[in-house]
């Protein structure tokens, strides 16, 4: 194996590695049995505002069903409201609720310090030069 491949794999191992040590400590500091998925739509739509039911799932990278199935999860919780869209009847528009928007701040409230603690160990400065490298890898990963 060439140093390049060894790069490689040693990137992806310990992206890998860290997403799912960063979903167990984020799953165990939401509250009310929230799961990630969930705060990340509310997060999404308490930014920008009413979206497609397809949009969320573009932009999410999963399918319209596993899109759907949360959304139905967020609209049994309260979170969410969707509704027909009045210009086109065949397409549905999601928005955040008031006690989704609580919910979501909630949610931000108890994932800050967790985060804040784990880029204060790291150096904000070490945090601040990768970024661009993460961002970079992802663009590239979003072509595919």
């Amino acid at each position: 194996m060439n140093d390049a491949s060894s790069v490689a794999i040693s990137l992806f191992s310990e992206l890998l590695t860290a997403d799912q040590l960063l979903r167990a400590r984020l799953t165990k500091v939401l509250p009310n049995k929230m799961e990630i998925s969930h705060f990340s739509v509310l997060n999404q739509l308490a930014r920008g505002g009413e979206r497609t039911p397809a949009q969320l799932a573009r932009s999410f990278h999963v399918t319209r069903g596993a899109m759907t199935n949360t959304l139905g999860k967020l609209e049994l919780a309260g979170f969410v409201h969707i509704r027909p869209d009045w210009d086109d009847a065949r397409r549905k528009l999601v928005s955040i609720s008031g006690s989704g928007q609580a919910a979501r701040d909630a949610a931000l409230a108890a994932i800050t310090p967790l985060i804040s603690e784990m880029v204060g160990d790291l150096g904000e400065a070490k945090v601040r030069a990768v970024l661009p490298v993460l961002r970079e890898l992802r663009v590239k990963l979003e072509e595919e």
